[in-house]
């Protein structure tokens, strides 16, 4: 195939199966789906299109393996969670240029979310050794009271295209830590990552059953999952609009439900602020995975004093960027995922100019094939164009005015959704007043990258809810069990 720049050793391109107790397996059906290359548009692989009885048999996969997983001590599902560490990180640049052939993302930043993804493995093989349980004073002589947590079961975890490794990781390394087992639906436009992990999974040698993936038919799998009652806890990223179906969804069995759903971050940058390093952050934010990320900056609010100054820094270092084909090393901005994620880019820029924002840089679309758009830069954008209310989901970004704190906080909290937001300052007090005031789950402080995992995130409002991350990324893959003992 014309994608395979190199034969990679986890994944045979020409015969790709899904991971089901172990077992590497065809769809009953025999149908299949083709995935594209984004940087070229040709075909690298057909996958198999698991259904039904795919999701099916990998639930009762997962709750058959579920007891004997379960019983196991924290010490042993921490060593396998390390062994599975150790194995991304020495396969990490075959991940990455898979990654990077399927979705698009430029492969050099594709090796470091390997690395992020690995890294949710080792936090959580440490934080499953710390699921502590209570004693709690009794009310009587004769009485001891206990609470114990104990892993809900099987649990699905539902993965977005954009970071198809590291929103895994962050699922089942706390899922697989707390005595969990699952099944894993990947993006359809990014099944081959999670089919790579399995490979990893296989040789860590995790017993059968405790990691199964299936790639196809999104209704059809959906479904199972949402009403096969083996499941009790379903992680799910993706879109507001997906998620609030999925809500309706799990309603009739009550699952838990965990939601990181879309965002529209504002990036505030404040009079006081070190331009070079505000400039520097709204780069990393806004451009990091050609802009398709549920945090980046979507929302540039420059303070009207410093305003000029910002953008000439800013322009000249967006200007820097150089985009091609993902696999190039030397390249920072790769391809949109597909075309329809391409016209919704050129749709909000298109509309903005319409309105009266000017265009600073870029502004259309780069290459004679594949699905590149030029990082580009808008000055003068208002509320009143779709790209100050809609994710773009794009390397476009926007620049706007503000003249006091009120006003700013009052801008940027103007939104349904509220997942992450950024601020630059130098001034302390303005610093914990202005995170104080900001309704999102996720703040960056004079920081652009502030995902760790060993810290809590999760959004708030249309961003869905739950926490993945840290010690509160384990939560709701346990029940706490009260036990009230007469002496």
């Amino acid at each position: 195939m014309a994608e395979k720049v190199r034969e990679f050793t986890l994944l045979d391109l020409d015969d790709v199966r899904l991971f089901i107790n172990g077992g590497w397996v065809t769809a009953a059906s025999n149908s299949s789906f083709s995935l594209s290359n984004p940087s070229s548009g040709e075909i690298v692989a057909n996958i198999p299109r698991a259904g039904q009885k795919e999701a099916r048999d990998a639930i009762s996969a997962a709750n058959e393996a579920f007891p004997k997983w379960a019983k196991l001590t924290a010490n042993d599902r921490a060593e396998y969670l390390m062994k599975l560490r150790d194995l991304m990180l020495e396969n990490e640049d075959e991940l990455a240029a898979i990654m990077s052939i399927e979705m698009g993302k430029a492969v050099t930043e594709a090796v470091g979310e390997v690395k992020y993804a690995a890294s949710f493995l080792s936090w959580y093989a440490e934080e499953g050794r710390r699921i502590y349980g209570e004693t709690i004073p009794a009310s009587a002589t004769n009485k001891r009271l206990f609470v114990v947590k104990q892993p809900v079961g099987v649990i699905a975890a539902i993965t977005p295209w954009n970071f198809p490794l590291a929103m895994m990781t962050r699922k089942l390394g706390p899922a697989l830590a707390a005595g969990c087992t699952g099944v894993v639906k990947p993006a359809s436009q990014s099944p081959l990552s999670a089919l790579a992990f399995a490979k990893l999974v296989e040789k860590a040698g995790i017993p059968n059953g405790v990691v199964n993936i299936v790639a196809g038919a999104t209704r059809e799998i959906s479904d199972e999952i949402f009403e096969n009652p083996i499941v009790k806890k379903i992680s799910f990223t993706g879109s507001t609009e997906v998620g609030k179906m999925l809500v309706e969804k799990s309603a009739p069995q009550l699952k838990k439900l965990s939601l990181e759903l879309g965002g529209h971050a504002p990036f505030i940058i404040f009079e006081d602020a070190d331009l070079e390093k505000a400039a520097d952050g709204a780069l990393a934010s806004k451009f990091r995975n050609a802009g398709q990320t549920c945090v980046c900056a979507n929302r540039i609010y420059v303070h009207e004093k410093i305003k000029d100054e910002f953008a000439k820094i800013f322009v000249e270092k967006v200007k820097s960027l150089k985009v091609g084909n993902s696999l190039d090393h030397t390249v920072q901005i790769g391809p949109l995922v597909n075309e329809e994620g391409l016209k919704k880019v050129e749709e909000h820029v298109t509309d903005a100019r319409e309105k009266g924002a000017v265009l600073l840089h870029g502004g259309k679309t780069h290459g004679n094939s594949g699905y590149f758009y030029e990082p580009t830069v808008l000055d003068n954008v208002t509320k009143e164009m779709k790209i100050m209310t809609e994710e773009t989901f794009g390397p476009v970004a926007p620049l706007t005015t503000f003249s006091s704190d009120e006003e700013v906080i009052h801008e940027a909290n103007d939104t349904v959704y509220g997942l992450a937001a950024y601020l630059y300052t130098s001034n302390i007090q303005r610093a914990v007043q202005v995170t104080e005031a900001l309704n999102f789950g996720v703040i960056g402080l004079n920081d652009a990258i502030p995902g760790v995992p060993q810290a809590p995130f999760g959004g708030m409002n249309h961003s869905g809810y739950g926490r993945e991350g840290g010690h509160q990324g384990i939560r709701d893959y346990l029940e706490e069990k009260y036990i009230s003992l007469g002496l």
